[in-house]
């Protein structure tokens, strides 16, 4: 125990223990849930021991593998690590890491891909099997065992509770003053038991501010002190701005014609460098007393609650730059009275977004120009990261938004289609398309108008001439008009591209 030691349950202190003794406790092909969500919480140590112990044992000709279940994706010191050493049979519900993004298209790896409201209730059901192991970071444990949450708390709750043993990662790396952020709901059951959410503004409290686990569980408690590793964000670029630009300008125009308040709706915003360019616009814009319920607080959200154009945020997680990070330490007292960080099942359950009325922003890999949404595959097979929680924010949410530069791979990419290479959002849960080129309100509109919308404000206008003929061809065909497609033709932007790198 180091001399700073958070562990202040003397009975969990006593199962204090290298990294690599807590990993050789994880059997081959064990189902094994991993705290994380979005690059903050992950377990950092265990991970890689437990990487360098599957190494050595494929070294003397034994196969050793298990599945990794999470809140969302980590980092490279656990999924990478993992990955490296091939020791990954099935992953859910999300990943971003490079390798496990290769061996997954190589079918190495196995990958379910799962709205994340669904996680929590599919494993309490079986769907996955049973939980063997918990590997969970916590920030601090209380004298009388509570475990304090660090940086995010996705899946944790059910993590602990579904597995048979958890091994816990106690990081000094994590901010002390976390402890009190959190709100862990424990009222969630199963149908027919199930029972209304008490929760009617994005600050209301419903739950605990600590996650609770039988101490005999607890089979191994490791301590670390290491960083979340989170991307830094670039700056917006001129396409980034245009598109936050386009979007501002709508919101402003809904506020205009009564359709949302002044201090607008509670906002969830997807993760990246255009969605950091909307939340910075909307700093620099004139809406304020903001609220956020989203899964992921970002920069651009903490430079909102520091300046006070946001009041408070919600989230599951803190995905910070190393800057943001430290400026959250600095001020972790003013910063603790403005986030609530719970678990996903609650930041992404579709029945509190309906009623908050979210405005879902969410990034989009293509879009057709019937108002279909691809947010997942490219080229239609390759998978890149997962839908995460974009399909629980816009299936529910008061507005739907998908967001994307009209033109990918330097212009030899048309992101507007004449039909997606893969479906992840259907067309009638997309109301609003915007790119650099403008935006698209879809509400209220039949196919052929939406087409026209899309085709006539969001594609670039090097492809605009040819989505025009391509729809009038459709149209003229005869083979029907409410959503005319030519079928021998639908997909062979993606067909051309593949045989010539361009569209």
């Amino acid at each position: 125990m180091t001399e700073a030691s958070r562990i202040h349950c003397s009975r969990l202190r006593e199962r204090l223990m290298p990294a690599e003794e807590a990993a050789a406790l994880i059997p081959s092909g064990a189902n094994v849930g991993m705290s994380g969500f979005t690059g903050a919480g992950y377990p950092k140590a265990v991970p890689q021991a437990l990487a360098a112990h599957i190494r050595e044992r494929r070294e003397r000709g034994e196969n050793y593998r298990i599945s990794v279940w999470t809140g969302a994706s980590t980092a490279p010191e656990l999924d990478g690590a993992l990955a490296e050493v091939d020791g990954i049979e099935m992953r859910l519900p999300y990943q971003s890491d490079p390798v496990c993004r290769q061996k997954i298209n190589e079918g190495r790896m196995s990958y379910i891909d799962i709205h994340l409201s669904h996680v929590a209730q599919h494993a309490w059901s079986g769907f996955f099997g049973e939980l063997d192991i918990a590997v969970i970071e916590v920030a601090g444990i209380t004298e009388d065992g509570k475990l304090i949450p660090s940086s995010s708390i996705g899946n944790n709750k059910t993590w602990i509770d579904q597995a048979d043993k958890v091994i816990l990662e106690v990081n000094h790396g994590q901010s002390a003053g976390l402890e009190g952020m959190h709100d862990v709901y424990y009222g969630t059951a199963l149908p027919p038991r199930r029972k209304p959410i008490e929760m009617t503004q994005p600050d209301d409290r419903i739950g605990e501010k600590y996650l609770l686990c039988p101490p005999e569980k607890i089979i191994a408690v490791v301590e670390t002190n290491a960083p979340d590793r989170c991307s830094r964000f670039s700056e917006p670029d001129e396409t980034s701005n245009a598109i936050a630009r386009h979007l501002l300008a709508f919101f402003e125009m809904e506020v205009e014609k009564k359709r949302l308040p002044e201090n607008l709706l509670p906002l969830q915003s997807g993760v990246g460098n255009i969605a950091n360019a909307v939340l910075a616009g909307l700093n620099e814009g004139p809406f304020s007393n903001l609220t956020a319920y989203t899964e992921v607080l970002q920069d651009g959200m903490m430079a909102m609650l520091r300046s006070g154009k946001l009041r408070m945020a919600s989230a599951t997680a803190l995905s910070l730059s190393p800057e943001a990070n430290r400026e959250l330490t600095d001020n972790i007292d003013f910063y603790r009275e403005r986030i609530l960080l719970r678990t996903q099942e609650i930041s992404n359950h579709p029945e509190v977004i309906r009623r908050l009325g979210i405005i879902a922003m969410n990034g989009m890999i293509e879009a057709d120009i019937y108002g279909n949404v691809n947010s997942t595959h490219l080229m239609g097979s390759r998978i890149m990261n997962g839908i995460g929680g974009s399909g629980d924010f816009a299936r529910n949410g008061y507005l739907s938004v998908f967001m994307t530069p009209s033109t990918a791979k330097g212009g030899a990419i048309s992101t507007i289609v004449p039909m997606v290479s893969h479906v992840d959002h259907t067309e009638h849960d997309v109301q609003i398309v915007v790119t650099e080129q403008g935006l698209a309100d879809l509400r209220g509109l039949a196919p052929r108008q939406r087409a026209l919308s899309i085709i006539e404000n969001c594609a670039h206008p090097d492809f605009r001439p040819r989505l025009r003929d391509y729809f009038d061809r459709a149209c003229a065909s005869g083979r029907g008009m409410h959503t005319p497609h030519l079928l021998c033709e639908a997909l062979s932007w993606h067909q051309r591209f593949e045989e010539t790198g361009q569209m």
